[in-house]
């Protein structure tokens, strides 16, 4: 059996009122915009159940609320039910259709059977409601977000830069935004205010800004400050940020021998330790060299130049210590200061030490006679060389000379005036004696009798502590 597809005059009708104008936004419009359309075969049996559809279509471009489909039972049709169910009032049927989005549809089955010959004529149409206008009025907020960045960790030398960032999270504008960092005491600000500030005005939902700026801490500790951030609608952030500042302090013990002896070596030891809490970055160790000191050997990484010797130690952590040394050879005699100086990031220190480099007073004596035999009743001299072979200056030196008794003394020269007291010649002290210099003394004295004599004669100095004894063996003749 073919079906064939009827569109109502009605349905027709109200399509066309489609064209009118939409009512404001404040009314309601009762006029449909749903078309019904049939799907029904083009003949049945008579008495054989039989069933045609109704499909409701929304053709506007709107929602359609309160569609309702009504179609009046024609003679000559027996009805046996409907999907979905029908409202029966009378001879006519109804369907509350409810809301159709734009060109949707719905479909009505009805079941039935002809109760005689001849044509059925069902009509229906569809009635709707047009939905209030409304008005798409959205409520935002605005929602600030902070970050505040900046170093963990920092050397007390190291200027500290934060950076302040303040975010619109929200989904509405942010007017008059200001943040404020007020910043705790020991951190010293660039341009000397002590709550950093700036204005970002109006922010946009997702807009950012930022606001950089640098601070010096004048004393090491922990800081911890907190920046805030409010607009004009009341919205408000806040972010915290804490910092350690650490400082390396180097303590430099130096130490020396606190006398040598002119041409000897002098040992040098000298201990770094950081007794600070923070690291000691890019140590370096100085030893400046006085006059009067040359450089002989120096401990591993040691670079000498000039009269200093330099040695790189890297970092020296806190608590740490390094030891470096070296060897210098005394070359003049005085007292010598010795410097070194330590320096790193952010800290130094220094030391001295100082050594007393003296002379070696080596002072030899000789004696000799000037004629050896010598005959009786003639004069015999003796010459006396007292020379300061050492490095020192020989002081108030003292000879005295013992004659035998087969000789008489005479007289004498020399540099201080010798006095005699029977056997014994006894010379002033000499005041001093340079390095490499020599004091001669003469004495001269009368043989008197035969024999192998012995012409004694004792020194003594200040810097000896026993006398120098020698002897000169003379052989006297008739």
């Amino acid at each position: 059996m073919t079906q064939r597809m009827l569109s109502l005059a009605a349905a027709v009708a109200v399509a066309a009122a489609l064209a009118v104008a939409l009512p404001s936004a404040a009314s309601a419009q009762t006029s449909s915009g749903a078309v019904v359309t049939w799907v029904a075969p083009d003949q049945v049996l008579v008495g054989r159940e039989f069933t045609y559809k109704l499909i409701v279509t929304n053709v506007t471009g709107q929602i359609l609320a309160d569609v309702e489909v009504f179609e009046k039972a024609p003679e000559g049709f027996s009805l046996k039910g409907t999907d979905p169910a029908a409202a029966v009032a009378g001879d006519t049927l109804s369907w509350k259709i409810g809301q159709l989005e734009p060109g949707q549809s719905r479909t009505i089955t009805v079941t039935g059977s002809a109760t005689g010959l001849g044509v059925m004529r069902p009509c229906a149409y569809a009635t709707c409601r047009l939905p209030q206008a409304c008005a798409a009025i959205r409520a935002v907020q605005p929602k600030l977000e902070l970050a505040k960045t900046g170093p963990a960790e920092v050397l007390i030398c190291e200027p500290i830069t934060y950076t302040v960032v303040v975010r619109n999270v929200g989904d509405g504008p942010a007017t008059d935004v200001r943040v404020s960092d007020p910043l705790p005491e020991g951190l010293v600000p660039e341009d000397g205010r002590a709550v950093q500030s700036f204005n970002a005005g109006t922010l946009q939902p997702g807009e950012a800004k930022q606001a950089s700026y640098r601070v010096k801490a004048s004393r090491r500790g922990a800081f911890v400050n907190t920046v805030q951030a409010t607009s004009a609608e009341g919205a408000t952030a806040q972010a915290t940020h804490q910092v350690a500042v650490r400082e390396p302090v180097l303590q430099l013990v130096k130490t020396a021998p606190a006398m040598r002896y002119l041409g000897r070596t002098v040992e040098y030891s000298v201990e770094v330790r950081n007794v600070g809490d923070g690291p000691a970055r890019n140590l370096v160790v100085t030893d400046t060299l006085p006059d009067g000191l040359t450089l002989t050997s120096a401990s591993e990484g040691a670079a000498p130049s000039r009269n200093q010797v330099t040695w790189s130690l890297g970092t020296l952590d806190a608590g740490a210590s390094r030891t470096v040394s070296m060897v210098c050879r005394a070359d003049r005699i005085g007292t010598v200061k010795n410097t070194v100086s330590a320096t790193a990031q952010c800290t130094s220190a220094t030391a001295e030490a100082t050594t007393a480099i003296e002379g070696i007073p080596a002072i030899l004596l000789e004696v000799v006679d000037v004629e050896d035999p010598i005959e009786v009743g003639k004069n015999e001299t003796y010459r006396i060389e007292v020379t300061n072979q050492g490095t020192a200056v020989g002081t108030n030196i003292r000879v005295t000379c013992t004659l035998p008794a087969e000789q008489d003394y005479v007289t004498s020269t020399g540099p201080t005036q010798g006095a005699a007291t029977g056997k014994t010649l006894t010379f002033a002290p000499l005041a001093s004696l340079a390095p490499k210099a020599v004091a001669v003394f003469n004495v001269t004295v009368k043989a008197n009798a035969a024999g192998d004599v012995r012409f004694a004669v004792e020194m003594v100095s200040d810097q000896m502590t026993s006398p120098v004894n020698e002897t000169e063996s003379t052989h006297q003749y008739k």
